[in-house]
């Protein structure tokens, strides 16, 4: 079986935690390499985003990137919708020029759907779509939160016209049906996975030592630097807690010159806690088990996640997790067990929380050691086992 990605803004070879780079760019990147180990052949196609970046690129044996010309290389992602034909056109030169016939389609959010529905028309295999953020719900979820018009409709085509939806979660899987009037025989539940042989439990002092951070209490979060993901909220559980002299927080992801982080940046300033907080930046996923073992605690308080690999991550590195009760987070965080689920987006119940692990050594470990051992039922492994079954079904039945 031969398949084609479609991941038109999000390149898997891209470091997660960059601009408009994520949870996204690692699940294309880690199911694609699994999906080849399966002997399937694997063609993940996706906007140049870089003068240098070569047309392709081998992420395995069987798995490649294909790097097309759509538009300029630094648009925003706002922007990549104008291109979307461009993008289609050179999908159709690409494969006409190597030979490549495709058995299923795979897109990934709602630019790559939009495609994938124009390549099912002409080439007549299936589609799968998974969407990792929906504009309605990220809506609902904070209000203020705002997308290109034609992103709402596009979505609702692609909810009626995919063959099947992967979707992470039980609550996204109702949450679909009951706002997007999807079919529920077209769904399918899937969790991403984790490689917990390279997300694993490292000891803390030497973690911090090869960071060159000090002895003191730490708390971490990776991820992009947006709104929707809540980080101040941290910044102001830090200014609340008796402890706040003796934590420290490192940010992971996000580029220096974003407007999020000189907004987060100001706000540490007002709250006096900017002295506390280091913005790392994006870094290779190769480093991030390091970051990971250097914290105490790891914090999520977005106000939407579909799944939040970054929370898998840490819980797989042996780290409990404190994170809003939203989205795909309560099937990585078992409240009272490998970390806390705090029902409402604001510092207080989150300081109530952090002070309590910070405070006491004991659960924090015995929760971790939990955290640890719930992170190893999900593996990337079978993510793509499930996906392969799913694939597989919907190509024998379209023949």
């Amino acid at each position: 079986m031969r398949i084609a990605v479609i991941s038109v803004h999000g390149c898997p070879v891209v470091r997660a935690g960059e601009k408009d780079s994520g949870g996204l760019n690692v699940y294309v990147l880690e199911t694609a390499r699994e999906l080849a180990k399966r002997g399937l052949q694997v063609d993940v196609f996706t906007r140049r985003h870089d003068l240098k970046d070569p047309v392709q690129v081998d992420l395995s044996p069987g798995a490649r990137v294909i790097h097309l010309d759509a538009g300029p290389y630094n648009a925003d992602k706002a922007e990549v919708r104008l291109y979307l034909s461009e993008f289609l056109e050179a999908i159709y030169q690409f494969a006409s020029n190597d030979g490549a016939t495709y058995d299923l389609i795979s897109s990934h959010y709602w630019l790559s759907g939009l495609v994938a529905i124009e390549l099912r028309g002409r080439w007549g295999i299936p589609h799968v779509t998974s969407f990792h953020t929906m504009n309605e719900i990220k809506r609902r979820a904070r209000s203020g939160e705002t997308d290109v018009p034609e992103r709402d409709p596009g979505e609702r085509l692609i909810v009626a016209e995919a063959d099947r939806i992967v979707v992470w979660s039980e609550h996204e899987r109702d949450l679909l049906i009951g706002i997007y009037d999807a079919s529920p025989e077209r769904i399918v539940i899937i969790p991403p996975g984790v490689d917990f042989m390279k997300f694993r439990p490292l000891d803390t002092f030497d973690c911090r030592q090869r960071l060159g951070v000090n002895g003191n209490k730490r708390l971490l979060y990776v991820g992009r630097l947006e709104n929707l993901k809540g980080v101040d909220i941290i910044l102001r559980a830090m200014a609340s807690i008796e402890l706040k002299d003796r934590v420290e927080l490192s940010i992971v992801g996000g580029a220096a010159e974003s407007p999020e982080r000189t907004r987060l940046s100001k706000l540490a300033d007002k709250l006096g806690v900017r002295d506390r907080i280091e913005f790392v930046g994006s870094v290779d996923q190769s480093v991030l088990p390091t970051y990971y073992g250097s914290a105490d605690i790891c914090v999520f308080p977005s106000y939407y996640e579909s799944f939040g690999l970054t929370a898998l991550e840490a819980a797989s590195c042996g780290k409990p997790v404190v994170a809003s009760r939203v989205g795909g987070l309560p099937s990585i965080v078992r409240d009272g067990e490998t970390g806390y689920l705090v029902r409402w987006r604001c510092p207080a119940p989150f300081a109530e929380k952090l002070e309590l692990l910070l405070t006491n050594d004991h659960i924090r470990r015995q929760m971790g050691i939990a955290a640890r051992r719930h992170a190893k039922n999900l593996s990337w492994r079978v993510t793509s086992e499930r996906l392969l079954d799913t694939y597989q079904m919907l190509s024998t039945n379209s023949k």
